[in-house]
């Protein structure tokens, strides 16, 4: 089976099981994906290098507006996808196997996870995996150790909180937190005062 067959089988809510021809494709990427991040978070690089790595890791051209601080970890890398003016701070874990989809102007924080797989509650059919895209909006900031589960979209302007687990869409322009992360409010313009 060929990445690109491999991608077309991963619609929303697709199930792979374990053993399976997909899931030895997982392996295979997984494998290229240690290599290079490994090459990434274990010595210097300059913007342009890492830049340069991303693009590797993705398989698609990173704009040079890219900015990220490593170290970076993927178990896949390929289903990854990425506007311009894209920050990602240290620390961050993604799972993009059921695809990653960020805008234009996201701000990423520290330890943030991504996780797009998950699995079955049957105990006896658990080690198959279900994947559901994550869509992260235009100039959308998560805080510091935000958590993303499969199948969310963050909508366009909003905030998430650091430490919020995210298990439902948030709407545009809208500060949520917590655990599980609920809407508190929505954003405040420049002129106006505000605390979370």
């Amino acid at each position: 089976m060929t990445y690109e067959e491999y991608l077309s089988n991963m619609k929303p809510g697709y199930i792979v099981d374990a053993g399976s021809e997909e899931h030895l494709v997982m392996h295979e990427l997984s494998q290229r994906a240690l290599k290079i991040t490994m090459e990434l978070n274990n010595k210097y690089h300059t913007k342009e290098e890492i830049v340069q790595l991303m693009s590797e890791l993705t398989g698609q051209k990173i704009d040079e507006s890219f900015g990220m601080f490593p170290p970076f970890y993927t178990d896949c890398g390929q289903n990854i996808h990425m506007g311009k003016n894209v920050f990602i701070n240290a620390g961050c874990k993604f799972q993009d196997q059921g695809g990653i989809y960020i805008e234009d102007g996201v701000l990423i924080g520290h330890n943030a996870v991504l996780a797009t797989i998950n699995h079955m509650e049957d105990s006896e059919k658990r080690a198959g995996m279900i994947f559901q895209p994550i869509h992260i909006e235009k100039n959308v900031w998560l805080g510091a150790n935000v958590t993303v589960l499969p199948g969310v979209t963050i909508g366009e302007g909003s905030i998430i909180a650091a430490g919020a687990v995210v298990t439902k869409d948030v709407p545009a322009n809208m500060i949520a937190a917590g655990v599980p992360a609920k809407v508190i409010r929505k954003i405040k313009k420049d002129t106006e005062k505000g605390e979370i």
